[in-house]
């Protein structure tokens, strides 16, 4: 009970700049409920979503979160398996973000269903959930599954932290490594929903899981720097400018490696020349006058680049200023990448020839900030939480 009236106690006290934050993000989740509330009463077609384009702007977010999700594993690796004393510091926060991506990504796949109150059908034994043969029910699985495993070593942590007692490594070893298996299944088996799709020829591309891993190993670990170095800003808890550096590297290579595979699946395109190529064309230069997608995914592609270049050289990657100009130009390209570069083509031209151009509207763009706000919300209590205990501001009586 005091533990409880502790928690609390930290959550409600804090900076101004904290409570407006909190306000703003409440703000945000209102108008999104207010907005979802006119979605579940008017249906879908409030949103710019028709029968051509059926994926739209919540599934492009969803895509992405994925991705923000499963880079809690680049902390996890070199923290536990390499013994780095800078980012073992820092990991526990990466899975606090792991658990804020995946509760948006729930939440963005709830809000995108036509009926989400029929949710009881994927519950196993009372509705039918096709496991295994259904590779959406893998996707409900591992998502759940790699949630459910970040909030007990979450939890687990703290707990052991707050009471200072030790770990019980005999537990928390496996489940460690687990994650890292868990964390790349959850981005596979999204890949693999799209690959799985026969009459989408744009997402047919056995490179497209790989593709799905390394540019979430650029995007998450871009997120992940921001962050950390908003919170040493704002808190007492410390993060060394070495494990920044460390991320930065590895993002480096990941981004190196999620260039690699645009080219080979762009060449694998435009080499071949097949009919189906029309949903390429379409995205990079435009098919039958309709090129609204084509500013934005040569924008995400320069912002791909100019990033790969600041890091690539060692004293910009070793540079907070142009770390932190790399990190907002990776997180916005890949952003752009996973959902207009990505969701969007596949649909375009539709299995008739048409081509509908789709763009989010306000509502969705408004529903989409209130998720988001909503993924933050998550991510600043569970965060005030174990920064107070890592520091000893929240400690067992008597300890």
């Amino acid at each position: 009970m005091e533990g409880l009236k502790g928690i609390i106690r930290t959550l409600v006290t804090g900076s101004r700049a904290y409570k407006l934050w909190l306000t703003l993000l409440f703000a945000l989740i209102s108008v999104a409920i207010v907005l979802l509330y006119k979605q579940s009463d008017q249906g879908l077609i409030v949103t710019n979503m028709r029968d051509p384009v059926s994926w739209g702007w919540y599934i492009a977010n969803f895509t992405f979160l994925v991705g923000v999700a499963a880079a809690a594993v680049v902390l996890v690796v070199p923290a536990y398996l390499y013994h780095h004393e800078g980012i073992k510091d820092i990991v526990l926060l990466g899975e606090i973000m792991a658990i804020s991506a995946v509760s948006m990504c729930l939440i963005f796949v709830t809000i995108d269903m036509g009926s989400p109150e029929r949710f009881w059908h994927l519950i196993p034994k009372i509705g039918i959930f096709n496991f295994p043969q259904s590779i959406l029910a893998w996707d409900v699985f591992v998502l759940n599954l790699y949630l459910f495993l970040n909030l007990f070593l979450v939890t687990y942590g703290l707990y052991k932290m707050y009471t200072d007692k030790p770990y019980n490594k005999k537990l928390i070893w496996p489940l460690i490594l687990f994650s890292i298996p868990a964390a790349i299944s959850i981005h596979t088996v999204t890949a693999f929903i799209y690959v799985g799709l026969p009459s989408r020829p744009f997402w047919n591309a056995a490179i497209l899981a790989p593709r799905f891993i390394a540019s979430a190993f650029c995007s998450g670990p871009a997120l992940m720097l921001i962050l950390f170095q908003v919170i040493r800003k704002t808190t007492r808890f410390e993060v060394s400018d070495r494990a920044l550096f460390k991320v930065g590297e590895i993002i480096t290579y990941a981004m190196s490696l999620n260039l690699f595979f645009l080219i080979s699946e762009l060449y694998k395109e435009h080499y071949i020349e097949t009919a189906h190529i029309a949903s390429v064309e379409y995205l990079w230069s435009g098919l039958h006058g309709h090129n609204q997608l084509v500013p934005w995914i040569w924008t995400a592609l320069a912002f791909n680049l100019t990033a790969f270049l600041l890091l690539l050289i060692p004293k910009t990657r070793m540079k907070l200023s142009t770390l932190n100009l790399a990190c907002i130009l990776i997180f916005a390209g890949v952003y752009i990448e996973k959902g207009m570069g990505l969701v969007f083509p596949g649909f375009i031209p539709s299995t008739l020839g048409e081509i509908y151009d789709y763009f989010p509207n306000a509502l969705e763009l408004w529903i989409s900030l209130g998720v988001w706000a909503a993924g933050m919300l998550i991510f600043t209590v569970l965060a005030k939480i174990a920064i107070a205990i890592k520091t000893g501001e929240l400690k067992a009586a008597g300890k």
